[in-house]
């Protein structure tokens, strides 16, 4: 299990590529539902967590809200103050973890958290003062091992709310990283927490609890039937039993779920390739390799790989791949850029970091990473319309889906 420990968890989801446009993975799956399989695996009737709320409030918590926060506050004073109690020394200066999901009340106690738990408490929060807040989350640029295979794919999540119908606000909480341009989705209260049981089940499946891991996942398909990345942990669970009819049965309905799931593919090509059909096998691993050759990440990734080996031809062949498939993603851009800078044509590297600044200027929903935790957005400045992890993969497989 060490290749897990190689991943950060932001939102422990085992989740699956949304950029942009969604590239669809072209794979005709013999799938057959099991109505037999199927009850065994979505057996509950009831949340087997009811007693468990990641969003609620202590009387600590909400006794320091009302000291520092007044009712003749401005919404965006509200705003600025909750930064301060979540991020300023004099109050919780809570820093980033990735190790365990929380509470929110548990997040407040241990002053630490991954990106999901600290906006459990943060959404909690909003809420209480009088603030419009949601969970969204925002597709993290996939990673591809040096073969090509690819390797993590996770999830980030944030929170969002308006102020008015012109002007919002986003609050994040992450180190520096790659984020895909316009896949920002608001999702429900249910499914938020059907993604927190996700991370307990992930968390649980790192530490080799097995039947722990399937009554989490189990209940975040419960919350949340749909959520194709639990049926993807579920099935590596099952795999990891010896369940192999489960475990296939896992992976099927995880790609129906979601036809965009590289990772249950990538499982299934390694379940059939264990299971000596190699054909098969074959067969879903041609289908992933077309998704990447169509995915503008995965050229960005190669380029990065270049890169970073001093290879800038390579790196200038690749960058270019990505933006013919994304002329919208300015991260390509900066890295063309800074190719060109280090082949010493000054012209074509200036075009393409004005490239990337204008694609920013146009659209202030493009999400910049930053140590900047809150922005508002004022929509009237919007020049053009825009639009939730992390993955298991199998020992040997190339394949990853998560959230986190």
């Amino acid at each position: 299990m060490n290749h897990f420990h190689r991943i950060r968890l932001c939102l422990l989801l085992f989740y699956t590529i949304g950029i942009a446009g969604c590239v669809v993975i072209d794979v005709e799956l013999e799938f057959a539902e099991n109505p037999e399989i199927y009850s065994q695996i979505i057996s509950q009737t009831s949340d087997q967590y009811s007693n468990i709320e990641p969003l609620e409030l202590s009387p600590e918590i909400l006794s320091m809200l009302d000291s520092y926060i007044g009712p003749r506050d401005s919404k965006e004073e509200r705003l600025d103050k909750l930064q301060d109690i979540l991020y300023g020394e004099e109050f919780l200066n809570i820093q980033y973890a990735d190790e365990i999901t929380h509470t929110a009340v548990e997040v407040f106690s241990v002053k630490q958290g991954n990106c999901l738990s600290v906006m459990n408490l943060y959404v909690a929060m909003a809420r209480y003062v009088g603030l419009d807040a949601n969970f969204q989350t925002v597709a993290v640029q996939p990673a591809w091992d040096i073969r090509g295979g690819l390797l993590v794919l996770s999830q980030h999540i944030n929170a969002t709310g308006r102020f008015n119908m012109r002007r919002r606000y986003v609050v994040d909480f992450t180190p520096e990283i790659g984020l895909q341009k316009l896949t920002a989705s608001i999702i429900e209260d249910q499914e938020a927490r059907a993604l927190y049981f996700n991370n307990l089940g992930v968390e649980a499946l790192i530490e080799d609890d097995f039947d722990q891991a399937l009554v989490y996942f189990k209940n975040a398909l419960f919350l949340d039937i749909e959520l194709s990345i639990a049926w993807n942990n579920i099935g590596a669970t099952y795999n990891r039993l010896g369940n192999r009819e489960f475990s296939e049965y896992s992976y099927q309905v995880a790609f129906q779920k979601d036809n965009t799931n590289a990772t249950a593919i990538n499982n299934l090509a390694k379940f059939y390739h264990n299971s000596g059909n190699v054909q098969l096998a074959r067969q879903y691993e041609q289908a992933t390799e077309q998704f990447n050759n169509r995915n503008p990440y995965f050229h960005f990734a190669r380029g990065n790989f270049a890169y970073n080996n001093n290879n800038l031809n390579a790196a200038r062949i690749s960058y270019r791949k990505a933006i013919s498939l994304d002329a919208l993603e300015p991260d390509f851009y900066k890295a063309l850029g800074q190719v060109y800078s280090e082949l010493g044509e000054v012209v074509r590297a200036k075009r393409m970091a004005e490239s990337a600044q204008k694609i920013l200027a146009q659209n202030v929903n493009i999400y910049q990473p930053s140590s900047q935790k809150v922005r508002i957005i004022d929509s009237g400045t919007i020049l053009r319309p825009s639009s939730p992890g992390l993955s298991i993969i199998l020992d040997g497989s190339r394949g990853v889906d998560s959230r986190r």
